[in-house]
């Protein structure tokens, strides 16, 4: 069933990758972005969403009055068009421009909507949805990306505008930048895995508006070995998050492997790093005004402090944190690592693995990044390995990558770094 999975996967990969030009026989892959500075870390204001609902001459009615909405403003500009303004929380920020809003009509009618950004570029392709829960791709024929910039990757492939042609009724048709998935979607996913003795959910802590930080402990409660998995430090980053999830599904699924691992290890799972940002439709950071991915150092926000907080009391325990691994989203997939030259309790564990993915999965390979740049910690991966001698990496998915791909990458992910812990026990 795998084997035809790795097929199925090879032929509709980028389904998804509507924004993506076609690929060459030169190398081009994403190279990623250098490292970043560091940058202050103390809570600033933000502008929360609206959470408001429109009526729009012609009949139209938008809202972005639910759980992960943003839409800051919507007007008519003409009888068929429709302008839609969708800004950050705060700014400067990371230019993932989020939106996400419903939208119906009192009768059947065709529009064109654009989408358009005060500050910031449109990046995403949009989704759409019928009930909030299944999402599939605009058609190319219904989108035209307004002004797009001439590189692959990065701020320069992004647009000025996006101009939709949708068909409203008076049933609600859902736009979004990705899949909706805030702490509803992710607590149940988490409630649903729940095996008592094998897989149970706790409460870490709080964010700062006192959402509860949830994770999953997985395996062997009495285990010294630890692993860390983390997600949704930013929150349009959903296809990291689906990645994660597949490579979860797989290590609490029922097999003489996962039972192996799980009787050796305790791991510690936080789906949802950013509970706030999440809910609140953020392009990047959390109710602090923050992106959490800097705060490794300083630990002004709760979110990280929290997880902290939990990795230092069972190192305190003589637990060891073995591995450590943070669920991203970027254009297109890439892993940022350590290079072997820093060594971890279990040496070139993560070169190994990435070698066996890079040979186990179809299509092109993405770029290994390392980097011995660990101080300032200031990132994930840079404080686990820093503070405990932990394998740690940054696993990026691309924003169009296949859905049914990321979740056969979360699964051959865990099959082979289970595979490859324990040989380091034998």
């Amino acid at each position: 069933m795998k084997n035809h999975l790795l097929l199925t996967v090879a032929i509709v990969s980028g389904l998804f990758s509507c924004q993506s030009p076609s690929p060459s026989s030169e190398n081009t892959a994403y190279q990623g972005q250098p490292p970043s500075p560091r940058v202050s870390t103390v809570t600033k204001p933000i502008v929360a969403n609206n959470n408001q609902t429109y009526t729009l001459p012609g009949g139209i009615y938008a809202s972005s009055a639910f759980l992960g909405g943003r839409l800051n403003g919507i007007a008519q500009s003409n009888d068929t068009l429709y302008t839609a303004i969708i800004n950050p929380e705060n700014a400067p920020i990371n230019p993932s421009a989020w939106y996400a809003f419903k939208l119906w009509a009192d009768a059947p009618k065709t529009i064109w909507l654009r989408l358009t950004y005060m500050v910031g570029q449109h990046r995403y392709w949009p989704k759409q949805s019928t009930d909030g829960q299944s999402w599939s791709a605009l058609d190319t024929t219904r989108v035209i990306i307004e002004n797009q910039g001439v590189e692959r990757f990065g701020t320069g492939s992004q647009a000025e505008s996006a101009l939709l042609k949708l068909d409203l009724t008076a049933d609600t048709l859902w736009l979004a930048a990705q899949e909706i998935q805030t702490t509803r979607e992710v607590f149940a996913w988490m409630d649903s895995k729940v095996t008592p003795g094998r897989v149970d959910t706790l409460t870490l802590g709080y964010s700062r508006e006192g959402r509860p930080l949830r994770a999953m402990k997985i395996g062997n409660a009495t285990a010294d070995r630890l692993v860390m998995v983390i997600s949704r430090q930013h929150p349009p980053e959903v296809t990291g998050y689906l990645a994660m999830k597949g490579f979860i599904d797989e290590i609490v699924s029922d097999s003489e492997l996962t039972d192996k691992f799980l009787y050796q290890y305790t791991l510690y799972v936080v789906p949802l790093m950013n509970p706030d940002g999440v809910d609140g439709g953020h392009w990047r950071h959390n109710s602090g005004g923050i992106d959490l991915n800097r705060d490794w150092a300083d630990f002004n926000q709760p979110e990280t402090r929290t997880v902290r907080d939990l990795m230092l009391d069972q190192a305190a325990q003589g637990k060891h944190w073995d591995f450590a691994i943070d669920f991203h989203s970027t254009w297109d997939d890439i892993y940022y690592t350590l290079p072997d030259s820093l060594s971890g309790s279990l040496p070139r564990l993560v070169s190994r693995w990435l070698d066996s993915l890079q040979v186990k999965l179809p299509g092109p390979k993405p770029t290994i990044r390392p980097t011995k740049n660990i101080e300032p910690t200031m990132v994930s991966r840079n404080y686990f390995y820093k503070q405990f001698n932990t394998e740690a990496i940054v696993f990026e998915l691309g924003d169009n990558t296949d859905r049914d791909f990321l979740k056969l990458k979360g699964e051959v992910a865990a099959q082979e770094l289970m595979k490859l812990m324990l040989s380091y026990h034998e």
